[in-house]
Protein backbone atom coordinates (compact mmCIF):
# COMPACT_ATOMS: atom_id res chain seq x y z
CA UNK A 1 0.00 0.00 0.00
CA UNK A 2 1.71 3.02 -1.40
CA UNK A 3 -1.08 5.67 -1.29
CA UNK A 4 -2.07 6.78 2.34
CA UNK A 5 -5.79 7.93 3.85
CA UNK A 6 -6.39 9.64 6.93
CA UNK A 7 -9.62 8.10 8.80
CA UNK A 8 -11.40 9.76 10.94
CA UNK A 9 -12.32 7.25 13.72
CA UNK A 10 -14.71 7.57 16.34
CA UNK A 11 -14.95 4.14 17.61
CA UNK A 12 -18.51 4.33 15.86
CA UNK A 13 -20.09 1.62 13.39
CA UNK A 14 -19.50 4.08 10.64
CA UNK A 15 -16.07 5.47 11.17
CA UNK A 16 -15.02 1.20 11.78
CA UNK A 17 -16.97 0.79 7.74
CA UNK A 18 -15.17 4.02 6.48
CA UNK A 19 -11.60 2.41 7.74
CA UNK A 20 -12.62 -0.84 6.03
CA UNK A 21 -13.60 0.71 2.80
CA UNK A 22 -10.33 2.70 2.99
CA UNK A 23 -8.43 -0.40 3.18
CA UNK A 24 -10.38 -2.35 0.66
CA UNK A 25 -9.55 0.90 -1.91
CA UNK A 26 -5.63 0.02 -1.19
CA UNK A 27 -5.10 2.68 0.91
CA UNK A 28 -2.65 2.57 3.92
CA UNK A 29 -4.99 3.90 7.13
CA UNK A 30 -3.42 6.07 9.72
CA UNK A 31 -6.86 6.55 11.97
CA UNK A 32 -7.20 9.73 13.73
CA UNK A 33 -9.50 9.77 16.75
CA UNK A 34 -10.52 12.95 18.34
CA UNK A 35 -10.94 13.02 22.87
CA UNK A 36 -12.78 15.81 22.51
CA UNK A 37 -14.26 15.06 26.18
CA UNK A 38 -16.99 13.34 24.67
CA UNK A 39 -19.26 11.59 27.82
CA UNK A 40 -19.63 8.68 26.02
CA UNK A 41 -15.67 7.59 26.61
CA UNK A 42 -16.03 4.04 25.72
CA UNK A 43 -15.84 5.43 21.76
CA UNK A 44 -12.13 6.02 22.49
CA UNK A 45 -11.76 2.53 23.92
CA UNK A 46 -13.68 1.00 20.82
CA UNK A 47 -11.50 3.39 18.55
CA UNK A 48 -8.02 1.51 20.03
CA UNK A 49 -9.58 -1.53 19.36
CA UNK A 50 -10.40 -1.04 15.57
CA UNK A 51 -7.34 0.80 15.33
CA UNK A 52 -5.14 -2.08 16.02
CA UNK A 53 -7.44 -4.53 13.13
CA UNK A 54 -7.84 -1.68 10.10
CA UNK A 55 -4.62 0.91 10.70
CA UNK A 56 -1.62 1.24 9.98
CA UNK A 57 -0.59 4.25 12.50
CA UNK A 58 -3.49 5.92 15.59
CA UNK A 59 -2.88 8.85 16.23
CA UNK A 60 -5.39 9.88 19.88
CA UNK A 61 -5.39 13.56 19.42
CA UNK A 62 -6.53 15.09 22.73
CA UNK A 63 -8.98 18.42 21.95
CA UNK A 64 -10.93 18.66 25.08
CA UNK A 65 -14.11 20.75 23.86
CA UNK A 66 -15.94 20.75 27.17
CA UNK A 67 -13.99 24.80 27.36
CA UNK A 68 -16.64 25.35 25.04
CA UNK A 69 -19.42 23.38 26.22
CA UNK A 70 -23.16 23.64 23.61
CA UNK A 71 -23.46 19.93 23.66
CA UNK A 72 -25.27 17.17 25.58
CA UNK A 73 -21.74 15.44 24.69
CA UNK A 74 -19.57 17.57 26.50
CA UNK A 75 -21.50 19.35 29.24
CA UNK A 76 -24.00 18.19 31.65
CA UNK A 77 -27.09 18.96 29.36
CA UNK A 78 -29.03 15.53 29.44
CA UNK A 79 -28.84 13.39 26.49
CA UNK A 80 -32.79 12.89 25.03
CA UNK A 81 -34.43 9.04 25.01
CA UNK A 82 -37.11 10.10 23.26
CA UNK A 83 -35.89 8.93 20.03
CA UNK A 84 -34.98 11.01 16.93
CA UNK A 85 -37.35 14.13 16.07
CA UNK A 86 -36.95 17.56 14.19
CA UNK A 87 -35.01 19.91 14.08
CA UNK A 88 -30.90 19.54 15.24
CA UNK A 89 -30.70 18.32 18.95
CA UNK A 90 -28.76 19.17 21.58
CA UNK A 91 -26.37 15.82 20.79
CA UNK A 92 -25.03 18.55 18.12
CA UNK A 93 -21.28 19.34 19.27
CA UNK A 94 -20.54 22.57 17.37
CA UNK A 95 -18.61 22.75 14.57
CA UNK A 96 -17.37 18.82 15.42
CA UNK A 97 -17.19 17.82 11.99
CA UNK A 98 -15.80 21.22 10.78
CA UNK A 99 -12.91 21.21 13.30
CA UNK A 100 -12.49 17.23 12.89
CA UNK A 101 -11.76 17.39 8.69
CA UNK A 102 -9.07 20.58 9.87
CA UNK A 103 -7.39 18.35 11.66
CA UNK A 104 -7.43 15.61 9.45
CA UNK A 105 -6.21 17.82 6.62
CA UNK A 106 -3.13 19.51 8.66
CA UNK A 107 -1.99 15.91 9.82
CA UNK A 108 -2.45 14.93 6.38
CA UNK A 109 -0.42 17.58 4.62
CA UNK A 110 2.14 17.29 7.13
CA UNK A 111 2.48 13.32 6.65
CA UNK A 112 1.87 13.60 2.32
CA UNK A 113 -1.31 12.01 2.91
CA UNK A 114 -4.31 13.83 0.28
CA UNK A 115 -6.84 11.42 0.81
CA UNK A 116 -9.35 11.38 4.01
CA UNK A 117 -12.07 9.79 4.77
CA UNK A 118 -15.10 10.72 7.36
CA UNK A 119 -18.40 8.37 8.03
CA UNK A 120 -20.83 11.28 7.74
CA UNK A 121 -24.46 10.07 6.44
CA UNK A 122 -27.11 12.29 5.25
CA UNK A 123 -29.97 9.97 5.10
CA UNK A 124 -30.80 8.10 8.78
CA UNK A 125 -28.84 10.60 10.96
CA UNK A 126 -29.73 13.14 13.55
CA UNK A 127 -30.11 16.23 11.67
CA UNK A 128 -26.53 17.53 12.37
CA UNK A 129 -25.71 20.53 9.24
CA UNK A 130 -22.06 19.14 9.30
CA UNK A 131 -23.36 15.84 7.97
CA UNK A 132 -24.90 16.99 4.30
CA UNK A 133 -23.43 16.53 1.12
CA UNK A 134 -23.22 20.16 0.52
CA UNK A 135 -20.71 20.29 3.70
CA UNK A 136 -18.25 17.88 2.52
CA UNK A 137 -18.19 19.50 -1.18
CA UNK A 138 -17.58 22.91 0.60
CA UNK A 139 -15.08 21.41 2.50
CA UNK A 140 -12.84 20.21 -0.31
CA UNK A 141 -12.95 23.27 -2.30
CA UNK A 142 -11.77 24.62 1.59
CA UNK A 143 -9.25 22.77 1.36
CA UNK A 144 -7.90 23.27 -2.04
CA UNK A 145 -7.48 27.00 -1.10
CA UNK A 146 -6.46 26.62 2.47
CA UNK A 147 -3.63 24.88 2.04
CA UNK A 148 0.46 24.68 0.54
CA UNK A 149 -0.37 21.37 -0.94
CA UNK A 150 -3.44 22.47 -2.63
CA UNK A 151 -2.49 25.97 -3.52
CA UNK A 152 0.52 23.77 -5.72
CA UNK A 153 -1.93 21.47 -7.09
CA UNK A 154 -1.45 18.87 -4.99
CA UNK A 155 -5.31 18.59 -4.01
CA UNK A 156 -6.86 17.06 -1.32
CA UNK A 157 -9.82 14.19 -1.74
CA UNK A 158 -12.69 14.18 1.01
CA UNK A 159 -14.08 10.45 0.89
CA UNK A 160 -17.51 10.54 2.46
CA UNK A 161 -18.44 6.49 1.51
CA UNK A 162 -21.57 6.52 3.62
CA UNK A 163 -23.02 9.48 3.02
CA UNK A 164 -25.71 8.61 1.12
CA UNK A 165 -26.29 4.89 2.76
CA UNK A 166 -29.26 4.37 5.23
CA UNK A 167 -28.03 2.85 8.51
CA UNK A 168 -29.43 -0.81 6.98
CA UNK A 169 -26.88 -0.15 3.96
CA UNK A 170 -24.29 0.54 6.64
CA UNK A 171 -24.79 -2.43 8.80
CA UNK A 172 -24.84 -5.09 5.58
CA UNK A 173 -21.73 -3.26 4.11
CA UNK A 174 -20.27 -3.96 7.80
CA UNK A 175 -21.37 -8.01 7.32
CA UNK A 176 -19.95 -8.01 3.59
CA UNK A 177 -16.63 -6.15 4.74
CA UNK A 178 -16.09 -9.56 7.37
CA UNK A 179 -15.99 -6.93 10.57
CA UNK A 180 -17.21 -7.30 14.13
CA UNK A 181 -19.59 -4.61 14.75
CA UNK A 182 -19.76 -5.69 17.98
CA UNK A 183 -16.43 -3.94 18.30
CA UNK A 184 -17.79 -0.87 17.51
CA UNK A 185 -19.88 1.63 20.13
CA UNK A 186 -22.63 4.01 18.99
CA UNK A 187 -24.37 5.32 22.40
CA UNK A 188 -24.11 9.01 23.87
CA UNK A 189 -25.02 7.52 26.91
CA UNK A 190 -23.76 4.22 27.94
CA UNK A 191 -23.94 2.97 30.91
CA UNK A 192 -20.91 2.14 33.62
CA UNK A 193 -19.26 -0.86 31.88
CA UNK A 194 -19.78 0.14 28.58
CA UNK A 195 -23.57 -1.11 28.00
CA UNK A 196 -25.80 0.62 25.32
CA UNK A 197 -28.58 2.45 26.94
CA UNK A 198 -30.80 1.41 23.91
CA UNK A 199 -32.95 4.82 23.76
CA UNK A 200 -31.07 8.07 22.64
CA UNK A 201 -31.33 8.63 18.91
CA UNK A 202 -27.63 7.26 18.23
CA UNK A 203 -29.30 3.91 19.85
CA UNK A 204 -32.53 3.83 18.36
CA UNK A 205 -30.81 4.46 14.89
CA UNK A 206 -28.14 1.66 15.31
CA UNK A 207 -30.54 -0.78 15.84
CA UNK A 208 -33.12 0.08 13.38
CA UNK A 209 -30.26 -0.41 11.04
CA UNK A 210 -29.55 -3.86 12.19
CA UNK A 211 -33.26 -4.49 12.22
CA UNK A 212 -34.42 -3.00 8.71
CA UNK A 213 -30.65 -5.01 7.22
CA UNK A 214 -31.70 -8.05 8.30
CA UNK A 215 -28.32 -8.61 10.95
CA UNK A 216 -28.13 -9.64 14.07
CA UNK A 217 -27.69 -7.12 16.16
CA UNK A 218 -24.52 -7.54 18.63
CA UNK A 219 -24.96 -4.52 20.69
CA UNK A 220 -24.80 -4.84 24.25
CA UNK A 221 -27.89 -2.85 25.44
CA UNK A 222 -28.93 -2.25 28.97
Amino acid sequence: MSRRAIVLLSGGLDSMVCAALAREAGFAVTALTIDYGQRHRVELDAAAVIARQLADRHIVLPLDLRAFGGSALTSDIEVPKEGVGEGIPVTYVPARNTIFLSLALGLGEASGARDIYIGVNALDYSGYPDCRPKFVEKFEELAALATKAGVEGDPFRIHAPLLHMTKADIAGEAQRLGLDAALSHSCYDPLPGGLACGQCEACRLRAKGFAEAGVADPTRYA
